[in-house]
């Protein structure tokens, strides 16, 4: 593994940061640059939006993560007995509040376990390694600080007979087609044959509940997609007037995806200092922050067939709502 490695000072647990593939803000005026306009998700989360997306995750009209987490909590040890003695790694970790079912599973099974969580956050990794271990005191951590790419190209040597890496929270819709395909043909090439994918997928349903999830009565997604520019702000002394820009989420029914977009209510420029750049936006413009694809199980385990993973398992929730697919590199 390449990186900078750290003992953190807590028995069990290391970190191993990756150094930044681009400069600060490329990403921002690639985006801004860009017709039509986007923005990348990950401005989404400085301390306040992570609390708006805690809200959000509780709000009544957004079914995809308590549908996910009941049905994980519900087929985690069904998950350890397919696979048997794993190590663990876990694309996106976040609180590692998912890793827990998972981890309590393996537990359950007589395994020692090695947890590897991939995040951006340091800060948020560490937290939950520091969490993870006053909770479970034989279980060894090793934090992996960088994007998924970085960490699948250089993870720490296996210690289980097995790997099963996951990819919950339905993250891999925020990928479009290309981006999918892409991911999962490295991923395959990364992995040795035996390594188990576990990824929660959020399935297609009716366009009302979909929409709804997006656009809630409280407003509350409204206040998380704004605060990107709250967030853009303050890291590059830009002057977005949010009172100038509107929360806008739809389905779009020919790419099976939802796409949130901030749509600017006036014709406007907006400096972003630390980035030396002026952006122009017209009235009615909109700039993309997010999509989130709704996945057919069906076809998504044929084309992970077709890119090198067998299907060994699937649930779904009692709606058809959410799916959970496991897979095994061939």
């Amino acid at each position: 593994m390449t990186g900078l490695t750290v003992d953190e000072g807590l028995p069990g647990f290391r970190c191993v940061t990756f150094p930044r593939v681009a400069a600060e803000g490329d990403d921002v005026v690639a985006g801004l640059s860009a017709t039509p306009k986007s923005l990348p998700a990950r401005y989404f989360y400085d301390a306040r939006g992570s609390d708006l997306f805690e809200r959000i995750c509780a709000l009544p009209e957004y079914y995809p993560t308590r549908t996910e987490r009941a049905l994980l909590a519900a087929r985690a040890e069904e998950i350890a007995a397919l696979t048997g003695a794993t190590d663990l790694i876990e694309l996106g970790s976040g609180s590692a509040a998912k890793a827990r079912h998972l981890i309590d599973a393996h537990e359950d099974n007589g395994a020692r376990l090695h947890y590897a969580p991939v995040d951006v956050s340091g800060a948020a990794l560490r937290d939950a390694a520091r969490e993870l271990l006053a909770d479970y005191p034989g279980l060894r951590v090793t934090g992996l600080i960088g994007t998924y790419e970085q960490a699948l190209d250089r993870l720490p040597p296996a210690d289980g007979a097995a790997r099963l890496v996951f990819f919950l929270g339905s993250s891999l819709g925020n990928f479009d087609v290309g981006e999918t395909d892409r991911f999962i043909g490295r991923l395959r090439a990364t992995v040795a044959p035996g390594t188990y994918f576990l990824v929660g997928l959020d399935l297609r349903k009716e366009v009302e509940i979909v929409e709804a999830a997006y656009n809630d009565s409280q407003g509350v997604t409204a206040a998380f997609n704004l605060n990107m520019l709250r967030h853009l702000n303050r890291r590059f002394d830009a002057d977005f007037d949010l009172d100038g820009f509107s929360h806008l989420a739809f389905y779009d029914p020919e790419r099976h995806r939802v796409e949130m977009h901030l749509r600017s209510d006036q014709d406007q420029s907006v400096r972003l200092e630390a980035l030396d750049m002026a952006v122009d936006f017209a009235a009615g413009e909109t700039v993309r922050t997010e999509i989130s694809r709704k996945f057919d199980l069906d076809e998504f385990a044929g084309d992970c067939a077709g890119k090198g993973f067998a299907e060994v398992a699937r649930w779904t929730d009692d709606r058809v709502w959410f799916g959970l697919i496991l897979l095994r590199a061939d």
